[in-house]
């Protein structure tokens, strides 16, 4: 209250507050409570001005509208680094020209079903334990660009298998089930994050209704492959873990390049027959133990159908950036291989020291060599704008359209790596030493996009070279085949590499060439089949001679002792599968199961593996060679598995090509 009155002491400039003691602690008081403490609060804010008050509430208004776009901003940019990495970033402003046609990555494989009960029993004889003979190696091959739907790596199995059903139909549980090309899996839950995406379209899409569908079950005849992939991989685990090839009999191994070739090439087959412990493992090994930092010369060729292409098909299948790391390291390790005066690479590499050299007896490559690594390359470069990888493998290309000494596109066998020029003219084979390079300009043609019209302008002129000079028929049952010219003169000699070819020319008529080359597939996959059923234990050897004149009691195929041995090679079950493909024809299917069966008879070692034979023409000593070459899991057991698969979305060949090792990778199409 006030003191004083108008008459008294002069006025004070403070004013006086006393309080009572009821006051100080009684009700109305100051007591510390929310409720003063409010009326408190409020009677400043009155005591305030309106042009305070104005300001305040200004300010609170700003920092509100800067917190929700703040909010929004960190949301977005969030997002982004969960669902692409930098490095994807840095890769789509350096290849920006250039998406998929496929969406595509194969849901996680599991285990598939272990109960061999489920099936019949194969009917197995068990090879003779005899000596076996020594041989040198045989002829010798990443994730891309997604659709909006974004499917994560191996270890997002759950999502990646909704995505590609239909999300909105898959029960979001824990405890659910899902169904992997027939076999049964649970959820992963690993909270992993997902991999690298490169390249991702700039207009999301759907899931093309394709994708959307069920996968087609799992059937007997698939179980056997997978029965029989098991079988070899335990051989190859007890005995020859982490080296390149397995010595069945002797339960040993055998080195090549010390990279573990088997391994490598068995990755995306693994993925593809849905066995995820054993594709687990060799993951480990391959994230732990492979190593390219080694003292050791390579082939070119071998080391780029099997470990590069392996690498970059695994990538591309699982999603997992382990394998494209891998497959980056190796691809800069090969390089050196091109410092040659004409750019025709060396034969062979040191991916230690950075060296490369031509064998010791040549100066020469084969030419099937120097022009069957360009679908690797060339996908190496795509995903990681790296350019020189695919500039390398182009100029090898553009440099054999040039070249003469082709006889009507049917090229020699030899380049030279100093003149760039071809040598050992007159000699024309789709054989060993020149079978692929007919079979990479086709798919080169196809991975581009089929723009690359140098590419298609060879491979045509090549089949009408074969059908000119090499197409010949036997007695006497008429096959067709594909025998070799030699300085004008024919010979009747087809190699079981040739039958790489019905597939090569079935894939050429369904993306649009001639229909003839369909009608003369259909004729070579009988006479490749013929190579097998017309042999005492069903099993084609490495060459076959064909008799073009009718004699009593001959058959069309004469075998040379030099000849018979088997491999366990796959190009016959490889054209098995594209036919298959592109007609429904069972028969092709019927085909293949006799081939399973006879490995499995005359090939097939009871502690694990199967192994390369000496003599397909005795039955009862077939002379296994203690030799599981890596290809028989890389390609044979993989094509023999698609072959007897009715979907046709497993592995579908309008999205991917596969490199001539068996290990797909995607076809591009222009953005």
């Amino acid at each position: 209250m006030y003191s004083g009155a108008a008459a008294g002491p002069p006025r004070r400039d403070f004013v006086s507050v006393t309080l009572g003691p009821e006051e100080a602690v009684g009700v109305g008081g100051y007591n510390n409570s929310k409720a003063w403490r409010r009326r408190s609060c409020w009677r400043k804010w009155k005591q305030l001005s309106r042009l305070q008050r104005s300001v305040i509430l200004f300010l609170f208004a700003f920092l509100a509208v800067c917190g929700v776009i703040s909010y929004t901003s960190m949301g977005e940019a969030w997002k982004s680094i969960t669902s692409k990495s930098l490095d994807d970033q840095r890769t789509e402003q350096a290849i920006p020209r250039l998406k998929l046609a496929n969406p595509a990555v194969l849901p996680a494989p599991q285990k598939a079903d272990a109960n061999h009960g489920d099936y019949p029993e194969l009917s197995l004889q068990k090879p003779p334990k005899l000596p076996h003979a020594r041989r040198g190696p045989s002829n010798l091959q990443i994730k891309a660009p997604q659709r909006a739907t974004r499917l994560k790596t191996r270890h997002d199995t759950m999502r990646a298998v909704e995505e590609l059903v239909d999300v909105d139909k898959v029960e979001k549980t824990e405890k659910s089930i899902i169904s992997w090309r027939g076999a049964v899996i649970e959820p992963d839950q690993s909270t992993e994050p997902p991999s690298n995406k490169i390249m991702e379209p700039e207009k999301p899409s759907s899931v093309e209704a394709e994708d959307q569908k069920e996968p087609v079950p799992i059937n007997e005849r698939q179980l056997a492959v997978i029965e029989a992939f098991r079988h070899a991989w335990k051989g190859y685990k007890d005995f020859a873990w982490g080296h390149d090839e397995l010595k069945p009999l002797s339960k040993s191994y055998s080195e090549w390049f010390g990279l573990g070739l088997t391994l490598i090439d068995a990755l995306d087959t693994m993925w593809i027959l849905g066995l995820k412990e054993e594709f687990e493992e060799a993951r480990k090994w391959v994230a732990n133990d492979l190593v390219f930092d080694k003292n050791v010369d390579v082939n070119l060729f071998e080391s780029t159908i099997r470990i590069l292409g392996g690498l970059l098909s695994t990538y591309h299948l699982s999603g997992d950036s382990l394998f494209l790391e891998k497959a980056k390291d190796i691809g800069n390790r090969l390089m050196p291989a091109f410092k040659t005066p004409s750019k025709i690479p060396y034969s062979d590499v040191n991916i230690g020291r950075g060296t490369a050299h031509p064998p010791r007896w040549t100066s020469d490559s084969t030419v099937a060599e120097v022009t069957s690594i360009q679908l690797e390359f060339r996908e190496l470069s795509r995903l990681t704008g790296d350019e020189k990888f695919q500039k390398a493998v182009d100029e090898v290309m553009k440099h054999v359209h040039t070249l003469s000494g082709k006889n009507d596109g049917l090229v020699p066998m030899f380049i030279n790596t100093n003149s760039g020029q071809f040598t050992h003219l007159g000699v024309y084979t789709l054989g060993a030493r020149a079978d692929s390079y007919y079979e990479y300009l086709l798919k080169q043609w196809i991975q581009g996009g089929k723009k690359e019209n140098e590419l298609l302008e060879d491979y045509m002129k090549a089949i009408e070279g074969v059908k000119k000079h090499l197409l010949q028929r036997s007695e006497p049952k008429k096959l067709t085949f594909v025998g070799e010219l030699a300085h004008g003169h024919f010979s009747a000699k087809m190699d079981h590499l040739v039958c790489f070819l019905p597939g090569t020319l079935a894939l050429g008529a369904h993306n649009g060439l001639a229909a003839d080359h369909m009608k003369l597939a259909e004729s070579l996959i009988e006479t490749c089949y013929q190579m097998y059923a017309q042999v005492e234990t069903g099993l084609s050897p490495e060459i076959v001679h064909f008799n073009l004149h009718a004699q009593k009691g001959h058959k069309d195929v004469e075998i040379k002792p030099a000849d018979r041995h088997n491999l366990l090679r796959p190009e016959t079950v490889e054209s098995l599968f594209y036919m298959y493909r592109f007609t429904g024809d069972k028969k092709y299917q019927d085909w293949g199961w006799e081939i399973l069966q006879n490995f499995n008879r005359y090939t097939r070692v009871p502690s694990g593996g199967y192994t390369s034979i000496n003599n397909v023409q005795n039955p009862s000593n077939p002379e296994p060679r203690d030799k599981m070459e890596s290809f028989f899991l890389g390609e044979t057991l993989k094509y023999m598995f698609l072959l007897f698969s009715d979907d046709i979305d497993l592995i579908n060949l309008d999205k991917y090509i596969f490199n001539t090792e068996a290990h797909p990778l995607p076809i591009w199409v222009p953005a």
